[in-house]
């Protein structure tokens, strides 16, 4: 056996011998290109068709309409189906089911026998099954946590699922680790693990390094793509939304102030950092968590306070790599052996089929 040293949270975590320690993939060292890399490398999907399942996680109000989650899903054969461990993976901020990184765990799941669930957030999901826009009167944000719950509950109470596990990638890391803290020790029993990778837990902090002069480039690439699904969300209900707000939002903070905080029952882009990040209730957590970090990573930050409170949480391994970008780490692939080179996601595979 070896260990991987979790130096921020002052424990280490034993691994098999065949798992080595991350070191990244050689040329792509630096934080910027793991993360272009990883975001764009074409992912090998071998996964069977899904079965489409709507979720509703939020009741119809009034003449509001109900808000409803698509998830694409996985299932082994039947009988093994309700004992094997299943897992819900959540995309980040502007992705889907069929994000790169979600392709990749869900493949690597199903093959280790795994039943998967590809979680998309409301608004969200791939444009084969229509505009997901129409499916919910409201607009998504890092503080609801609640739809992942209503997800979870929902399969446990359909299925009859014995084991889960949630990984969450970005804002899904911070959505399923919220979620962890805000249920505490009133979590299901099925719940035996939940990973957040490159989650972004401190809110505040990493809408403001996104704002940095680097990191413009995906600060615009996530600005346009919010403008573009929100005012097309206003196509879809002109009586709740105004386009007008959209125009000349020129950063992340400032579509928070002027649209996610309005609409969403914030009094302003601070107070919606505050209250939907997952650094307040981490202390809280009673199931085994992971949580992968590359202190090269562009945008997200993990401030020192959070990293405190992580490390007096024994349910939580920290594991911060000193390169792996943002939700990349990329490492040297060995094709004979089995391994591909994605570490986060050969991690997380070992973590949940641990504690499945």
């Amino acid at each position: 056996m070896s260990t991987l040293p979790n130096t921020q949270a002052g424990r280490s975590i034993e691994w098999p011998e065949t798992y080595p320690p991350f070191e990244p993939r050689r040329w792509v060292v630096n934080g910027h290109l793991q993360t272009i890399f990883g975001n764009f490398l074409p992912r090998t999907d071998a996964l069977p068709p899904p079965e489409i399942q709507m979720v509703e996680v939020s009741p119809a109000h009034g003449s509001q309409i109900s808000s409803q989650v698509l998830c694409e899903c996985h299932w082994q054969p039947l009988p093994q189906r309700r004992t094997t461990l299943t897992a819900i993976i959540l995309h980040g901020l502007e992705g889907s089911s069929h994000s790169q990184y979600v392709t990749g765990n869900a493949n690597k799941l199903w093959r280790s026998g795994c039943n998967v669930i590809r979680m998309n957030m409301r608004n969200c999901g791939p444009l084969k099954y229509g505009d997901m826009l129409r499916l919910s009167p409201t607009l998504y944000h890092s503080g609801l946590s609640n739809d992942v719950e209503r997800v979870l509950r929902f399969f446990l109470e359909t299925q009859g699922l014995e084991s889960v596990t949630l990984i969450g990638y970005s804002m899904g890391g911070n959505l399923v680790l919220k979620l962890a803290g805000d249920l505490g020790a009133s979590v299901p029993a099925q719940l035996h693990s939940v990973v957040g990778v490159s989650p972004a837990v401190d809110l505040a902090a990493s809408a403001d390094a996104l704002h940095e002069p680097q990191n413009r480039i995906y600060e615009r690439k996530f600005v346009r793509a919010l403008v573009k699904r929100f005012r097309r969300k206003a196509s879809f209900f002109p009586r709740a939304f105004d386009p007008q707000r959209a125009f000349n939002i020129a950063s992340l903070r400032e579509f928070d102030e002027r649209i996610t905080s309005l609409y969403c029952g914030f009094s302003s882009a601070d107070d919606y950092y505050a209250r939907a990040c997952a650094a307040r209730v981490l202390d809280r957590i009673t199931v085994p968590t992971l949580i992968l970090h590359a202190e090269d990573d562009p945008f997200i930050r993990i401030t020192p306070e959070t990293r405190s409170t992580i490390a007096v949480n024994p349910n939580i391994t920290f594991l911060a790599t000193e390169h792996g970008g943002h939700c990349a780490f990329l490492a040297p692939s060995d094709t004979a052996a089995g391994n591909d080179g994605y570490w986060a996601e050969h991690t997380a595979l070992r973590f949940v089929l641990a504690h499945g």
